[in-house]
């Protein structure tokens, strides 16, 4: 009969401490695990995790190439099909649609970053769109069905 002050661990479930540089009787007495000699047996030894034991490091073998421009715009953008997909879905019921709009919608993520919409696909609703950005042929495909792009 198992009663609570009975209870054990099963034999082998719990693995025991590794307590070094505890005597020889602990089995890791001596170099306490450490081998002999060298940078790694020594107190306070450190490596970076990318140190390949001074061989010429990846990060200096492979050759620079490109730049990042400091300048550049990320835009959030939103293609002319979507919006028609939005428009018969429902989830769209203005004629004039903003940035603003769309965030409150849930239909675009990004705050702080511009609106670009691009022109892939055809929109067939008469609808004035205002955005930060417009690719020629989405004010090409806005204006030829009647609509109008207003760049902010």
């Amino acid at each position: 009969m198992d009663i609570l002050s009975n209870l054990k661990y099963a034999e082998g479930s719990r693995k025991k401490k590794k307590r070094v540089g505890r005597g020889q009787g602990s089995g890791y007495g001596g170099t306490s695990t450490k081998g002999h000699k060298g940078q790694h047996s020594r107190s306070g030894a450190k490596f970076r995790a990318w140190f390949e034991g001074g061989q010429m490091p990846l990060q200096r073998r492979v050759p620079k190439f490109g730049f990042k421009n400091i300048n550049r715009v990320e835009y959030i953008t939103i293609n002319l099909d979507d919006i028609q997909a939005l428009i018969d879905s429902g989830k769209i019921s203005e004629t004039k649609i903003d940035k603003e709009y769309l965030l409150t919608k849930k239909l675009i993520k990004g705050r702080n970053m511009p609106l670009k919409v691009l022109g892939n696909g055809e929109i067939k609703t008469k609808i004035e769109i205002t955005a930060n950005a417009f690719s020629k042929t989405a004010i090409d495909k806005i204006e030829k069905g009647g609509g109008k792009a207003v760049i902010v």
